[in-house]
This record gives C-alpha cells, structure tokens and sequence, in this order.
C-alpha cells in the first residue's frame, strides 16, 4: 500500500506543468508599438514588478513589435507562437478598438486568451507649452471654425481609441462633419507627441502615461483630461466636462496570452499577475501615473474584453467609422 501510495503522489507531481512547479524563466512581454507609449510602459511595469517580487526567474525581455495599431503583434501571436507559454502581450483600448473595427485581416477577439485588466487610465488632449492654444474651448473653436486647420497626433492607427476620443469631441462639438477633422497616426504615444513638439501638429489624444513626463519636463501642456472628475492625484488638470464637453475616454490597460498555451499555465499567469498587482510597487506605480484601478482577471477579463469590443463597435457605427 506504501509503494502504490507513493506511485500516486510521484504521479501527481509529474502531471503537473514544470511552469507551475517553478517560476518560470526566458519570459517575454511584447509591446505592439514603439518605445515611449502605453503598451511599452505596459511591459516593462510588469518586466519589472514580476522581477522584483522574485515571480520570475531573471529577467523578462521586453519586445517592441510596431505596425498596423497593434496588427503585427496579433498576427504574430496567433500564427507564430500560439503555445508560447512564456509570453505576455500588452494590451488597452487600442487593441480592442482595432478587433471591434475588424481591422486585424482575419482576427477577432477570440483567437487570444486575454488573461487581466489592472488599470483604467484616462485620455487626455495636449498641446505644446509654447501654443497659442491656451485652453479646450479655444481648441474646439479653432476646429470649428476651420477643422481642417487643426491637426491631431496619437499613438493608434487612423479609427483606433486616440482617433475615437477626438470623434467624440467632435460630435459633442457639434461639428458639422466630424470626419472632417485631421487625425495622424503615429506608431506610439512618444513618437505622436514630437511632432506635437516639433510643431508639425497642432495637438495630441492619448493617455496620461503618455504625457506625464513630457509636462514635468515643461514640454507638454494638458488642456484636457478625460475623466468624469480631476484625477485625485493630478486634479490640477482640468476635464472636458468641466469646460462644457462632455467627452470621457477611458483606456483599459491589461495582457493577454496565446490561445494555446494549457490551462495550467494560463491559471498559472492568472494567479502571478494578481500578485503582482496586489504588490506595494505595483501599486505605488499605478497611483503616481494617474491609473485608476480595474482589477479584472482570468474568466472575468476574457468577459469585459468582449463586453468593450462589443461597446467600441456600437460606438464606431455610430460615429459612421464601419457599416
């Protein structure tokens, strides 16, 4: 009886995935834009956290992947490495706006598992400190007036969330047209805001981490946030709704994973993340970049995932963006 007892236990552990014996080691986080935007300040928060808290072995490799809003990286995932069970994916709005506008060639939401929300972060529409733009009632007049006169710049692809945000401010404007306003897609939120630098734009729409350290730096000046209320930590910053706009854009921040990696591993990432959210530097980092919490995961995130590409497709109809 001792020996079959013991055969049961050995088998026991033999079943069970080494990833969730151990922890595992050669990670890797793809941001699907370049470096400086949110998807890259996604992967290398977890990179870093993940290794701090001693949740993984060494440290996680942080890959850039741009192109095509976050097309090149979907496509990569599920044709390439559909059971790379050491890989994480960055993902937002940004990634469900393009799955909801079927703008990934033959992809939908379903051809991931999307593993965890830990975070909503709100846009925010920004000028250069040196514009004549001084706040977002003149910038609304300004493209009122003339809307091809005013451009702006986000790190998503032409119909992806940063474009939505300025659609939807258009259309509480009341422009006319609100396809008529300018809209230039940049491979991320930093390479967006030098040409607001530079001049060349007169704008940019995207996400508080985008800009925090560009206005600490004296570079950027918010004109609005998009909050239902000031951010707790930042309330120097006004709301379009506020100054008579009733626009909020909300951005989810989140991962997910390949399709086939086993349950086991799925679970396995499910339970290290909540750790690393549930973490003091986590936290900390999450409350200093304006990130108000939506702790979402496993079977929970795959629901609000489809719930919002749901939401942005109805949204994108609407505004005339997709049939």
């Amino acid at each position: 009886m001792y020996r079959t007892f013991g055969a049961a236990i050995l088998a026991a552990v033999v079943a069970v995935p080494a990833f969730a014996q151990d922890k595992p080691s050669n990670t890797e986080c793809i941001a699907p834009a370049a470096p400086g935007g949110g998807w890259d300040f996604i992967c290398r928060t977890v990179a870093k956290v993940l290794r701090n808290e001693d949740l993984i072995d060494g440290t996680m490799q942080v890959t850039n992947m741009t192109g095509g809003g976050g097309g090149v990286a979907y496509a990569h995932v599920v044709s390439k490495r559909n059971e790379d069970e050491k890989l994480l994916i960055a993902a937002s709005n940004g990634t469900t706006t393009r799955l909801a506008q079927g703008a990934f060639p033959g992809a939908d939401e379903d051809d991931v598992r999307w593993l965890a929300s830990f975070g909503a972060e709100y846009g925010v529409i920004a000028v250069a400190a040196d514009s004549e733009i001084d706040d977002l009632p003149e910038l609304v007049e300004k493209m009122k007036a003339d809307p091809r006169s005013v451009s702006f710049a986000g790190g998503s692809a032409v119909g992806g969330y940063d474009h939505l945000k300025i659609l939807k401010l258009a259309k509480v404007a009341e422009l006319e047209d609100v396809r008529q306003v300018k809209y230039v897609a940049f491979s991320g939120g930093g390479e967006a805001m030098t040409q607001v630098l530079g001049g060349s734009i007169t704008a940019f729409s995207g996400d508080f981490s985008e800009v925090r350290g560009f206005v600490e730096a004296g570079d950027i000046r918010i004109v609005a946030v998009l909050s239902p209320e000031r951010l707790a930590q930042f309330d120097q910053y006004p709301t379009a709704i506020e100054q008579g706009y009733d626009v909020t854009g909300p951005n989810w921040r989140g991962l997910y994973v390949p399709k086939g990696i086993s349950d086991e591993t799925y679970e396995s990432w499910n339970q290290m993340i909540q750790k690393m959210v549930a973490s003091e530097e986590f936290q900390k980092i999450r409350a200093d970049q304006g990130i108000e919490p939506l702790d979402l995961f496993g079977a929970d995130a795959e629901e609000f995932v489809k719930e919002n590409v749901a939401e942005i497709r109805a949204l994108s109809k609407e505004i005339g963006l997709i049939q």
